[in-house]
């Protein structure tokens, strides 16, 4: 096989920079290892920037904002009060949209098998070889038979446990990495959302994230220190524990429902650098990780595939491969912003589980300053909507 770009990985990095591509008329081909029923039904991220939106939206995903639930800010809950954090007030009229990422994965596979060049499922990626060529490879498997795909350029959207990053040699590699001592114990319930807008609470038990997939379909999470087995809480344990996290000194009650779903996310930040090697290049989870208190995975994944296309562009209509020499400097400036906030967030809402009284204390004096500051609040709204993109 032959095309200009090779794409390894079909989640929303891999869909939407093969849409993308079609769309400035650059040819591609997408692996990926898994079928289209999992690809479907992976449930992750939920939250879209703006510029996440606009990327979309422009890209054709037209049932997103018939679907989507727009939200114009935020509550924190902490010491039994709530503020909320007015998004467009103080940036300028962003918000964000709340439109899961498996309803991501649909749409552009479905605008993909319907116009754009192959997308091959069950396709396992085996290696990338040549990297520093002009010609890469990438070998794979394809339902049991082994092929190989001649690329211009190879982009690795294929997460942590991808072959895309291995083929980066470790000498001309760098991480950084933290590893949190807890997770997310998260929910889908069969109840409509308790408040029409996320609840972020801060407690003294430890952290509660109230949040949507739908007007019927409440996702809420739990912190749990990091070994922790979902199947080890009961429905009625878990409920229990979110009322005691989430109570206020007003009357708001918390809608309690069937539980559909439940597992627990493991928190790390990562970043490796840089996110280009020779004609391959990193995007997504292949590169970087954030704790998801900060909602930021799937849109710096966006921006990573936004900027590949503009750079790629700009060759094909100038010759320079300025644009392409810079990709990773230009991605790493958005990614170390956004593991900044996301590690803001998490420190700022999480108990540790060797919190001392001064640490408490400090958490709740930051979450004052942001309560009674509008440069703090302000600070806080512009990193949750989104940074600039390229």
């Amino acid at each position: 096989m032959r095309t200009t770009v090779g794409i390894i990985g079909a989640g929303p990095a891999g869909l939407l920079l093969a849409r993308l591509l079609h769309n400035a008329g650059i040819e591609s081909v997408v692996l990926e290892s898994r079928d289209r029923a999992y690809v479907e039904r992976r449930q992750r991220a939920g939250i879209l920037e703006q510029g996440t939106v606009e990327v979309l939206r422009a890209a054709g995903a037209e049932r997103m904002d018939r679907e989507g639930l727009r939200h114009d800010g935020i509550e924190l809950r902490f010491d039994r009060r709530r503020h909320r954090v007015d998004f467009p007030a103080l940036t300028g009229g962003k918000s964000v949209m709340v439109y899961a990422q498996t309803e991501v994965c649909k749409d552009l596979i479905a605008l993909q098998l319907k116009e754009g060049g192959p997308l091959l499922f069950e396709a396992e990626a085996l290696a990338v070889e040549g990297a520093e060529t002009d010609h890469p490879r990438v070998r794979f498997r394809h339902k049991g038979v082994e092929d190989v795909l001649e690329c211009d350029y190879v982009v690795g959207c294929d997460g942590f446990w991808g072959v895309a990053r291995a083929a980066v040699p470790a000498g001309r590699s760098s991480t950084f990495e933290r590893t949190y001592p807890f997770g997310w114990l998260g929910i889908l319930a069969d109840v409509p959302p308790s408040h029409d807008e996320l609840v972020y609470a801060r407690h003294d038990r430890g952290f509660a994230l109230l949040s949507m997939r739908s007007p019927s379909v409440s996702r809420l999470y739990l912190q749990v220190p990091a070994d922790t087995d979902a199947d080890g809480w009961s429905d009625e344990e878990i409920w229990t524990e979110l009322e005691r996290r989430f109570e206020t000194d007003d009357d708001w009650t918390l809608r309690r429902g069937p539980i559909t779903q439940k597992s627990v996310t493991p928190m790390r930040s990562y970043v490796h650098e840089p996110m280009r090697h020779g004609r391959l290049f990193l995007a997504g989870d292949a590169a970087h990780i954030v704790p998801p208190t900060g909602a930021k995975g799937l849109n710096l994944a966006v921006g990573d595939v936004v900027t590949f296309v503009r750079a790629l562009t700009h060759r094909r209509e100038t010759g320079s491969a300025e644009l392409l020499d810079a990709y990773s400097a230009t991605c790493l400036r958005r990614v170390w912003q956004a593991e900044r906030f996301s590690y803001d967030m998490t420190t700022l809402l999480h108990r540790a589980p060797d919190a001392t009284p001064f640490e408490d204390r400090l958490q709740l004096a930051r979450l004052e300053r942001i309560a009674s500051s509008r440069a703090a609040e302000t600070d806080l709204a512009e990193a949750y909507t989104g940074f600039p993109i390229g």
